[in-house]
């Protein structure tokens, strides 16, 4: 499972990037990369990134579990 959480943290990255360009530059680096009949590899890119963040929302179970290993500790 840890390479899953690299892959989806890598790709919720790089939808973040994305995002922070189309905010602050206006400009979407995946649509200019994969535009016109490659499109369809873009639409691939943006799909893999919402599936990232949906696994990505489970690590906020192991962030909790790690605060209560070590309160039980002390």
């Amino acid at each position: 499972m840890k390479w899953m959480n690299i892959i989806a943290l890598t790709l919720v990255i790089v939808g973040a990037l994305n995002w922070g360009l189309i905010g602050f530059l206006n400009f979407d680096l995946v649509t200019t990369l994969f535009h016109g009949g490659m499109f369809w590899v873009a639409r691939v890119i943006f799909a893999l990134v919402g599936l990232a963040g949906v696994w990505c929302l489970t690590m906020y179970h192991a962030v909790g579990q790690e605060d209560q290993l070590r309160m039980s500790k002390q």
